[in-house]
């Protein structure tokens, strides 16, 4: 019984063995062919590392860098270190990430040295001083552009502010204007006023005179009309004033032509 397990034990595994080798052999003819997909299918069916860093291949090949990148990270032979770092760094490297690469290859040429990993590292680290070199190129044309920009809002600012300070002095003069020109109109006004008020004085001057010499007129027909007191009439007249407490001064009148008697009545 003991020997019957074994050999069945024995036969399973030579079996498989056998069914590996032919999906080896099949997954290897099919990666010849370019036919990656189907080897990398067949790859799959084989549980060894060296299937797995093969399967990763066909999937690179496809360019399905991610999904080869996982692949070759669960690889864990020691014997396959170092083109598992290489292809690790290929991986990277399809993937943009530059850093990273770098990093796989300087470990996989820690492991050996090998040309075509100096080469790759070489490339991505020239590769990485243009971008920087670009980016830097980038910043200073950002920061020129930063600067022509605090120019340009500068002179802005400062056509701005020129254009506020003419606008207003342009107001302080028309406001100038406004009060000149309405100091001109008080002053007609005033200069109108005076002159018309001298003009009213006037007139009333002239209607003061004209009233005047309508007066000394009217005096000089009244008296024109009657007839002067006499000397005799002035003294009785005087007398009488005496003789009521009057004290009066009357400048005697002495015409020409008149009666002095005394004796004539009134």
């Amino acid at each position: 019984m003991k020997y019957f397990i074994l050999l069945t034990l024995l036969n399973s595994l030579l079996s498989a063995s056998l069914l590996d080798f032919s999906y080896l052999k099949e997954a290897k003819e099919a990666y010849k062919k370019g036919d990656f997909e189907k080897a990398n299918s067949l790859y799959q069916k084989v549980d060894n590392d060296e299937a797995k860093f093969n399967s990763a291949d066909s999937l690179y090949k496809q360019k399905k860098y991610k999904e080869a990148l996982a692949k070759y990270q669960s690889i864990k032979s020691e014997k396959l270190s170092f083109k598992k770092l290489h292809n690790i760094g290929n991986s990277y490297a399809q993937l943009g990430k530059i850093d990273e690469a770098i990093k796989s290859y300087e470990e996989a040429l820690k492991i050996k040295d090998d040309e075509n990993t100096k080469h790759n590292l070489e490339v991505l680290k020239k590769r990485k001083k243009d971008q920087k070199k670009k980016q830097d190129q980038k910043k200073d044309n950002k920061k020129d552009q930063n600067k022509n920009d605090q120019d340009k809002n500068k002179d802005s600012q400062k056509q701005n502010d020129q254009k506020k300070k003419e606008d207003q002095k342009r107001d302080k003069q028309d406001q100038n204007k406004k009060q000149n020109d309405q100091k001109k109109e008080d002053k007609k006004d005033k200069s109108s006023q005076e002159k018309d008020k001298k003009e009213e004085e006037k007139n009333k001057e002239k209607e003061k005179e004209k009233k005047k010499k309508e007066r000394q007129k009217a005096t000089q027909a009244e008296k024109k009309e009657q007839p002067p007191i006499s000397n005799m009439e002035e003294r009785k007249w005087q007398k009488m004033l005496n003789q009521r407490g009057v004290n009066t001064l009357m400048i005697p009148l002495n015409n020409k032509g008149e009666n002095n008697n005394e004796k004539n009545p009134w």
